[in-house]
């Protein structure tokens, strides 16, 4: 398949561009400068020269492609309009072609799980970062309703390839020999693979679903103090009011007590990631 991929340059996308190539598509990526295209290019993926507020671009490049994912994320209600606007004009271009669109949110829409294990069904309650996301996964849900095979992923914390949340507990470990947490740290977080994430977005774009959404969560949650522990360097603990101050609107999000289990991308997808824990993540970054 021709397959147009947002956010191709991106700690995600550009693994899931690497599978994609693997299982034998042609990739086409978006790139809003030219430090990006020339990334593009040493990948073997086509350019395709904008970024989300180029609704031409975004439609003539979707229409094109026999699939489109969009891993390009946004942060924060400032920029969440130019999210919504991209997936519309994307699934307007789309329309009665019945070619699948995936679409990436995040498990941080389903909020404090507080103590439990959240799958599919859980009523999401998501902090102010994240909540305008639940109406773009609604809008993708429902394209089946104009013949868009849409689906939802939504990604644990991503670890692996030296990148997200866990490299920066490192990264903070290895230059400051301390690692500062918002929060007391005893909230969990649940974790997914990078690689496996990707294998997950390859099974979903070559199936013949639509309307589905798929937690992305791998192995138990740990507690964000024992993540820090890991690294072998001292803890230092943010109360959340100053975590907010130094942190931003996402300090919210990082003190969330989030246990995220779901055997669905298995059942319906044969999704079945077996890749190193993050603790083992964790140990293997501090010793490179």
């Amino acid at each position: 398949m021709k397959i147009f991929l947002t956010g191709a340059t991106g700690y995600i996308g550009q693994v899931v561009a690497e599978q994609l190539q693997q299982s034998g598509h042609q990739v086409y990526g978006l790139a809003r400068s030219p430090a990006s295209a020339a990334k593009l290019h040493a990948m073997g993926v086509e350019v395709v020269a904008g970024d989300l507020r180029d609704l031409p671009v975004l439609q003539a490049a979707a229409r094109q492609a026999d699939a489109v994912i969009h891993t390009a994320i946004c942060w924060g209600a400032e920029v969440a309009q130019f999210d919504e606007q991209a997936v519309r004009a994307m699934l307007e271009a789309m329309a009665r072609s019945n070619k699948p669109f995936l679409y990436t949110s995040g498990v941080w829409v389903l909020g404090d799980t507080k103590g439990h294990v959240a799958g599919e069904m859980w009523k999401p309650r998501p902090p102010a970062i994240v909540a305008w996301r639940l109406a773009v996964e609604r809008l993708v849900l429902t394209a089946g309703e104009r013949g868009v095979r849409g689906m939802v992923i939504r990604p644990a914390m991503v670890y692996g390839r030296g990148g997200g949340f866990v490299a920066g507990l490192v990264q903070q470990a290895k230059q400051k020999g301390c690692v500062e947490i918002a929060g007391t740290g005893e909230n969990h977080m649940s974790f997914v693979p990078v690689e496996g994430l990707a294998k997950l977005y390859v099974l979903a774009v070559e199936s013949p679903l639509s309307g589905e959404l798929f937690l992305a969560a791998d192995g138990p949650a740990f507690t964000v103090r024992s993540l820090a522990e890991a690294t072998g360097a001292r803890v230092e603990t943010v109360p959340l009011e100053l975590a907010r101050q130094k942190f931003g609107p996402v300090a919210d999000a990082l003190v969330m007590d989030q246990r995220v289990m779901s055997t669905k991308a298995g059942r319906l997808l044969g999704w079945n990631p077996r890749y190193p824990s993050v603790l083992e993540e964790v140990k293997r970054m501090m010793a490179e």
